[in-house]
């Protein structure tokens, strides 16, 4: 009697380098959502207005366009773990670079330094998703990505904690008097230099130690003999991918529509905690309705991916779209706690759009996928421009979130009508794909 093999998902023989590659996941995962918050602290620590502020996300995301492109050159011309240690150097020296931009107290010190720290961030997103995907059978190939996607999540988490506990919780600019007005505000300019060189320190020590966590990493891949698949690892003439890739409507809108969702995402996550501060909220607290966000939207991946099982993808993004926009909606028109839980509730829906959307782009684009994914790591660059669209709609009355009101809400409600626009982007490819109008080539 035959017994059948059963193919592992990840074999004995790469278990090593696979939790090395895939803890890559939860140190992007961790850079992400440590940043987030930083808008806001930033914004105090330096006085700045939203605009200004925003550039925290502009420079953080920027690096996502800048780099994804070349880093994809970089694999093809070289292999996956070159791109590797080329992406945990960068990110190290971005992260180690906060030393001398607290030192300095320059504001765009801190933006070169997250700057570069993307560039590795590209780098390792680029590369890590196919290199999981040839460690081992094409048969469970699947199955092993999601495997070390499960880890970003987690390392999301982490971030924001790290960002509660050791920073936020600590700053000094961030103390309010009993009547809810700002300590740091009311300070001499002398006492208020004396807070902004303790709160700096206070933002740069995580970075740092995360600098040191990465080279940590970078030696270890470095020193471990890595798998290569070579049909995974072919040479691919960039011009010729990228023709073919354009003429592709499905691959062309699913770059638009990422864009746009990783812009809503960001603006949803990074503007909570101005939200939460126009209802009365601190910022320490307001990263609990954060941490909720995040555990929100791993719920959503779990139900979103058991129903894809049975709904067709561009219909459930379609369906996923339209609850994020009711929720976008609420979050307008409806102030205070009510209008912080459907916020809040925006994670739920926003849950299976990235990966979805990836997915349907790459669908049976073959070689070019690999080009094709770097397009879609450029398409991060969403969150740098919107962000920064938002900051200027929160800067229209004065630097505060209350200032005037518009549609008859404060200048922070109305200023979420941006993710509920690109909702209705996402609504559209997602209807455009299940009514079959777009193909993999040429239409």
């Amino acid at each position: 009697m035959n017994k059948t093999t059963k193919i592992p998902v990840v074999a004995k023989s790469v278990i090593l380098p696979f939790i090395l590659i895939t803890s890559l996941f939860a140190l992007w995962g961790f850079a992400n959502d440590i940043t987030n918050p930083m808008v806001s602290a930033f914004k105090k620590v330096m006085e700045l207005d939203n605009f200004q502020a925003s550039l925290v996300q502009m420079a953080f995301y920027g690096g996502y366009f800048t780099m994804a492109l070349p880093a994809a050159i970089f694999v093809n011309k070289y292999s996956y773990k070159k791109g590797v240690l080329l992406g945990l150097a960068l990110y190290a020296v971005g992260a180690l670079l906060f030393y001398p931009a607290a030192a300095f107290e320059a504001f765009g010190f801190f933006l070169a330094a997250l700057y570069i720290l993307t560039f590795g961030l590209a780098f390792l997103e680029t590369t890590a998703n196919p290199y999981i995907l040839s460690m081992g059978d094409e048969a469970t190939a699947t199955q092993r990505l999601n495997l070390a996607q499960a880890f970003n999540p987690i390392g999301a988490l982490g971030g924001l904690i790290i960002a509660q506990k050791f920073i936020l919780g600590f700053l000094q600019s961030d103390d309010l008097n009993p009547d809810g007005t700002s300590v740091f505000e009311t300070l001499s300019e002398t006492a208020k230099a004396t807070v902004r060189t303790s709160d700096l320190l206070i933002i740069r020590n995580p970075y740092v130690i995360l600098g040191l966590v990465v080279i940590g990493f970078l030696v270890l891949i470095a020193s471990i003999k890595m798998p290569q698949n070579k049909d995974q690892e072919t040479k691919v003439h960039i011009g010729q991918s990228i023709g073919r890739l354009f003429k592709s409507k499905k691959f062309v809108w699913g770059v638009i529509a990422q864009a746009f969702y990783v812009g809503a995402q960001i603006m949803c996550w990074t503007y909570l905690y101005q939200y939460a501060e126009s209802i009365g909220i601190d910022n320490q607290s307001a990263v609990w309705y954060g941490i909720a966000a995040l555990g929100i939207f791993l719920t959503g991946r779990l139900i979103g991916t058991m129903l894809l099982r049975y709904i067709n993808s561009g219909k459930l993004l379609f369906y996923f779209s339209i609850g994020a926009l009711v929720c976008t909606v609420a979050t307008v028109f409806i102030t205070g706690m009510i209008g912080l839980y459907a916020l809040v509730g925006i994670s739920f829906f926003m849950s299976i759009m990235f990966p979805t959307i990836y997915g349907i782009a790459l669908e049976g684009q073959g070689e070019d996928a690999k080009f094709g994914a770097a397009f879609l790591v450029m398409a991060i660059v969403g969150g740098a421009l919107m962000p920064t669209l938002q900051g200027l709609i929160l800067d229209i009355g004065g630097i505060g979130y209350t200032d005037t009101h518009i549609l008859g809400v404060p200048e922070v409600n109305f200023s979420f009508l941006l993710p509920a626009a690109c909702f209705l982007i996402i609504g559209y490819y997602g209807i455009m794909v299940y009514k079959n109008k777009f193909k993999s080539h040429g239409n």
